[in-house]
């Protein structure tokens, strides 16, 4: 059952905001920098390494063959044209300015839930933003598909300020009709449909980013996300809120569903002990399933700013962005 805890914090400034602001989404335009979902990171980032190649990035067309001069990259020799044209040959590409990524926002009843700063369905808006205004600024193209208590809203992929706000207004409509009045329960399947709908939506080496907590994943969304990866990349960006990690002793609380309210007594060792290890093995299985898939994984803790956690793991050191967490990189994209 989503629930919310109206009391868990010590200062009602500290208590978790149920509701998305459209105004605090658009601003965060200024703040999508820093990071990218493309595959060139710095060294410590979670897309870089093995991983890195399963990210396809913008492909590469051949454009012609030319004549090397110095200070072109020696990688780009094509050793067979230098052999028959007798003069060192590099070949030349073009990067494909085009990359639709389509976002998947869960906005579910379980996604109303929060013990500080805001609830699932809060955090998973802002990440929503952030990626939306950070694909348009390097000039792709993005949709989403929106789960929500009443349905799934699909925005295609557009581009510019316009194809945001689309993303942004459904995605504050789904959010507000939080929480569902008979709890949601009927909203678990709309993940298996909103991953079809995404696969029908990316096109080949697109990008689908899942902002989910992924409650009612099963063996189909297994096998539909498995597909995904087959013609186009896949990023999961995994949100939870801490109490889910770990329940503190806070005694006797009250936790609410909406108008509905139960005690619960937290005191409880046991309690809290298979409360920790029901989410320690659901993450457990997810970061299993995406190690086979190769599909990286990006927690955000609803506790802590959003922007800031996107950029720490992605690799962007806290100084500004100037350099990459190697020391020796440009600005990241």
């Amino acid at each position: 059952m989503p629930l919310t805890v109206p009391d868990a914090a010590s200062h009602p400034a500290e208590r978790a905001r149920a509701y998305a602001d459209l105004a605090d989404l658009l601003l965060l335009r200024h703040r999508a920098t820093g990071f990218s979902f493309l595959p060139r990171q710095p060294v410590h980032s979670l897309l870089s390494g093995r991983h890195a190649s399963r990210l396809r990035g913008r492909g590469l067309s051949f454009e012609e063959l030319r004549g090397y001069v110095q200070g072109d990259d020696t990688r780009a020799i094509d050793w067979r044209a230098t052999a028959r044209l007798a003069k060192p040959t590099i070949r030349v590409y073009t990067e494909e300015r085009d990359r639709p990524v389509v976002l998947l926002i869960d906005q579910r009843p379980p996604m109303f839930f929060g013990s500080r700063r805001a609830t699932k369905s809060v955090a998973a808006a802002e990440a929503a933003a952030l990626a939306a205004w950070r694909v348009t600024a390097l000039g792709d193209r993005v949709g989403a598909v929106v789960l929500s208590s009443s349905g799934i809203a699909e925005i295609r992929p557009g581009s510019r300020e316009r194809a945001v706000r689309r993303i942004l207004d459904a995605t504050i409509r789904a959010n507000h009709l939080l929480p569902a009045p008979d709890g949601g329960a009927d909203t678990l399947g709309h993940l298996n449909e909103g991953l079809r709908r995404a696969a029908r939506m990316a096109p080949h080496d697109g990008l689908v980013c899942l902002i989910s907590d992924g409650a009612g994943a099963d063996g189909e969304t297994a096998e539909r996300v498995t597909t995904l990866t087959a013609h186009t990349d896949v990023v999961a960006v995994f949100v939870y809120d801490p109490l889910e990690e770990s329940l503190p002793d806070l005694g006797r609380v009250v936790v609410a569903d909406g108008e509905r309210r139960i005690e619960v007594e937290t005191g409880s060792r046991g309690l809290r002990e298979r409360f920790a290890q029901a989410f320690a093995e659901r993450r457990s299985r997810l970061e299993a399933f995406s190690r086979k898939r190769a599909i990286p994984v990006l927690p955000v803790r609803t506790d802590r700013d959003v922007a800031e956690q996107i950029r720490e793991t992605l690799g962007r050191r806290r100084d500004g962005g100037r350099r990459s967490a190697s020391g020796t990189g440009g600005p990241m994209r």
